[in-house]
């Protein structure tokens, strides 16, 4: 394994993740950070340290020229790029081999191919990885688009064919919205992700959210199993578990051998994850895209599977082959992952940045709180709204949860508004012990019953 010093690129709690992996493999860290965050705990937790522009991401996090400057003045080997920002752009991917240093991710080919959803699509199908009903390629024509629409029929989804982050997303009922929506969503696919090309795919009712993490040295790729990511807000993840919710043993075993199919298609190298609809009324499942980086809910998979999957990254990237078969991963026991951001769930999940006056982490067999945060420490308003992860495991999903509801009771952060109480009333709500739950079942909820059973003066 040849990398003897990482820079890395990003910022709060998947800096501190990838320090303390580094650490562990006895490795040299460099931290780059903006004016906003130069109180960062991970600018104190790295063997170095260098401030890289002021508190815009685009003048800082999103600066190539920055990050590549930082990391040659600094004699790192490689460049780490966490999650977000700088991890699924192509050309910074390139730009890091070409200044001859490593990226600690995919080949920009690789990037570049399967971040475009499209094309992505095609990868899979070649691998023979089912694909949601939609559009054979990008589609640039209303008209085109409606000669679609036509054949797979409503509800359907407009998606951005670059990005991510549920940007340049916009669901369709009847021809009117979807007349409506489809400029708007190239509108903001243009201005998110530079790029306005769509596509257009069939909405699978009372879909679930399942993905499958993928590692892969450019010769070999295996999985760890799958997670389940169904309860989500305007597309973004909160909750998230490992194994996936009453999935059946022959379906789990088809669809993580199809992500396993797709990474070697692509001779895939790194950590990535493979996400897909899962239709539990017919068992079917369809592929969505591929993420080519480590994720936010990788923890679960960690917990359940004892692979440190940022360790795996590193020692790929260094020229090491995986140190793991497939028949020596196992899963044991379940996990699930809260997000905890500095959001108002009392004022439509406001950014609530601020001062921690206090912090209390729960301890304990099964239970990781990954943060940034310290007391004293001043969020900046600057950036993404989440402090932390609290991810809790359990023999069983029963007693998970009721780890998880009494580690939520514990967990304190004080002098700011969290979501922590959601992530109580979440515990605590049957649909969600039986596992009753999809991708659209969380919005309708908060809008009625949660604001009835966590009244502001709890969230305040």
């Amino acid at each position: 394994m040849t990398i003897r010093s990482i820079l890395v690129a990003n910022r709060g709690e998947i800096a501190v993740r990838i320090i303390r992996a580094a650490k562990a493999l006895g490795i040299r860290t460099v931290q780059v950070y903006s004016a906003a965050d130069r109180d960062m705990l991970a600018v104190k937790m790295a063997d170095a340290s260098v401030e890289i522009g002021p508190p815009s991401a685009a003048k800082s996090y999103l600066n190539i020229g920055a990050v590549l400057k930082a990391a040659v003045d600094t004699g790192v080997d490689a460049i780490h790029p966490g999650y977000g920002f700088l991890s699924e752009n192509a050309a910074f991917a390139k730009a890091v081999v070409d200044a001859g240093l490593v990226f600690i991710g995919p080949s920009a080919d690789a990037i570049r191919l399967l971040g475009d959803k499209v094309e992505a699509r095609k990868v899979a199908k070649a691998a023979g990885v089912p694909t949601v009903p939609g559009s054979d390629g990008r589609i640039d024509d209303l008209d085109a688009a409606r000669a679609v629409v036509a054949v797979i029929g409503f509800p359907v989804m407009i998606k951005a064919a670059a990005g991510g982050g549920g940007r340049g997303i916009r669901i369709a009922e009847t021809m009117e919205e979807f007349e409506r929506h489809f400029p708007q969503a190239s509108a903001e696919a243009l201005a998110a992700f530079g790029d306005g090309g769509l596509y257009v795919e069939k909405v699978i009712t009372r879909a679930r959210h399942v993905e499958v993490q993928i590692l892969g040295d450019g010769i070999d790729a295996v999985h760890c199993f799958e997670r389940e990511c169904s309860l989500q807000r305007r597309r973004q993840k909160v909750w998230e578990e490992a194994p996936a919710l009453r999935l059946p043993d022959a379906v789990r075993a088809k669809l993580c051998a199809s992500a396993v199919a797709l990474a070697r298609e692509v001779k895939y190298r790194g950590a990535g994850t493979v996400e897909y609809l899962y239709d539990e009324a017919s068992g079917e499942f369809y592929f969505i895209e591929v993420n080519t980086r480590i994720q936010v809910e990788h923890p679960v998979t960690e917990m359940v599977t004892g692979i440190d999957l940022v360790q795996e990254m590193i020692r790929i990237a260094g020229g090491a082959r995986l140190s793991v078969r497939q028949d020596e991963i196992n899963v044991h026991g379940h996990a699930i992952e809260c997000r905890i951001n500095a959001e108002d769930p009392a004022r439509g999940f406001l950014p609530a940045p601020g001062t921690i006056e206090a912090l209390k982490v729960p301890e304990g067999e099964g239970i990781r709180f990954d943060t940034m945060l310290y007391a004293g420490y001043q969020v900046p308003p600057f950036y993404d709204s989440l402090l932390g992860k609290l991810i809790v495991w359990g023999e069983t999903r029963e007693s998970c949860l009721t780890r998880l509801s009494e580690a939520l009771q514990t967990l304190e952060i004080k002098g700011l508004a969290t979501t922590i109480p959601l992530h109580q009333a979440l515990a605590a709500h049957p649909a969600v012990a039986s596992g009753d739950v999809h991708t659209r079942f969380l919005e309708p909820w908060l809008d009625t019953a949660f604001q009835k059973a966590v009244p502001p003066k709890e969230v305040a």
